[in-house]
């Protein structure tokens, strides 16, 4: 319901609030309403002061504090009266007898404004759907036809003044995108103060480490920022494991060839093992071969990047060209590698158990 305008509570200017709420705009400030208040105090004073000046009800009304406003930011009816007139807008008491004998339907009226103490909030129609503004939400509190009559009759009950506005309000783009659709609420708005009890009712129950974290985990609907947040952390942790992936595969090839370094040193080194000739110069070839097979796969694999950077469309018949040729990625040629080295182990494996 963005495209609703709706003040939130600020100090207690919930007067300017409701005007703002009721008009759909940024239409009065506190220093409008006041300068609307001091005149009315002065219309006051003069006519106190018609009795004469030296009247104790006149110093008696000089001594008391401004009844349109106080320091707080609280105004009168009479504030909003005279604000909404500038508007050709009028308040008629709801459950005054002269509008009771109306007989109208509440649906059928265009907005209300309700006080309770020194609290103000509007109630207005936009499109085809009622709506609460009142500034001490979170947000528009969208109410039903049916529900309307029996929310007004409540808040009589709770002791709330309700005026009934009347007049043409000022055009509005709530009231025109309204008019053409209409908006369904999955969840009611909070009071501001509830809902700030629960965001620190929930930081400490989690603790500090938990502070920044969603409020409403149990809340069906997933916010976008978090929902891409936990996408970058899959992906983050993909990564992750191909790089250990990568890691662990470097680590087995050179310890395979560490392995092979260290069975050079152990049948070279001690004279009591018995060996044939024949076996030994076996095994010696084998690891002259695979030592030879390296050399060429890598002089092979410099020289097909060389030719593929002089010429990309030369193909040659040689099977490690075509490997190189195919595509093939460096996690393939170690790989590769590791499954020669595997392959020299289990050869010599082969021969000393002969």
């Amino acid at each position: 319901m963005e495209v609703i305008f709706h003040e939130k509570q600020e100090g207690s200017l919930c007067a300017q609030h409701c005007l703002n709420n009721l008009l759909q705009g940024e239409y009065f400030s506190p220093v409008e309403l006041s300068s609307i208040a001091m005149q009315l105090d002065e219309q006051e004073r003069m006519r106190m002061a018609e009795g004469g000046l030296t009247t104790s009800e006149y110093r008696t009304f000089m001594q008391q504090p401004s009844g349109n406003m106080d320091d707080s930011g609280f105004f009168s009816i009479q504030v909003i009266s005279n604000a909404l007139r500038v508007w050709g807008l009028e308040l008629i008491l709801f459950n005054s007898p002269e509008y009771q004998t109306l007989d109208i339907d509440p649906i059928n009226e265009r907005a209300f404004i309700c006080n309770y103490k020194e609290h103000w909030f509007t109630v207005r129609k936009l499109g085809k759907q009622w709506f609460n503004l009142n500034s001490l939400l979170t947000g528009p509190e969208l109410i039903s036809d049916t529900y309307l009559a029996l929310f007004l009759a409540q808040l009589q009950q709770e002791g709330y003044s309700i005026f009934v506005v009347k007049g043409d309000l000022p055009d509005c783009e709530a009231d025109q995108i309204l008019q053409m659709i209409q908006v369904q609420q999955m969840q009611r708005p909070r009071l501001i103060g509830e809902d700030a009890a629960l965001r620190d009712q929930s930081s400490q129950r989690r603790g500090p480490d938990m502070e920044g974290s969603q409020l409403y985990d149990e809340s069906p609907m997933m916010d976008e920022d978090e929902e891409n947040l936990r996408k970058a952390l899959a992906l983050s942790r993909q990564q992750i494991d191909m790089e250990d992936e990568e890691a662990d595969l470097r680590r087995a090839i050179q310890l395979s060839m560490q392995g092979g370094h260290r069975t050079e040193l152990t049948e070279t080194s001690p004279p009591s093992v018995p060996q044939t000739s024949g076996t030994s110069k076996k095994e010696s070839l084998t690891q002259e071969e695979l030592r030879q097979r390296r050399q060429m796969y890598f002089e092979k694999q410099q020289q097909v990047k060389h030719e593929q950077c002089c010429d990309g469309n030369n193909a040659t018949t040689d099977s490690v060209n075509a490997e190189a040729d195919s595509g093939m990625s460096e996690e393939d040629m170690l790989k590769a590698a590791m499954k020669m080295s595997l392959d020299t182990g289990g050869t010599k494996s082969a021969q000393q158990d002969k």
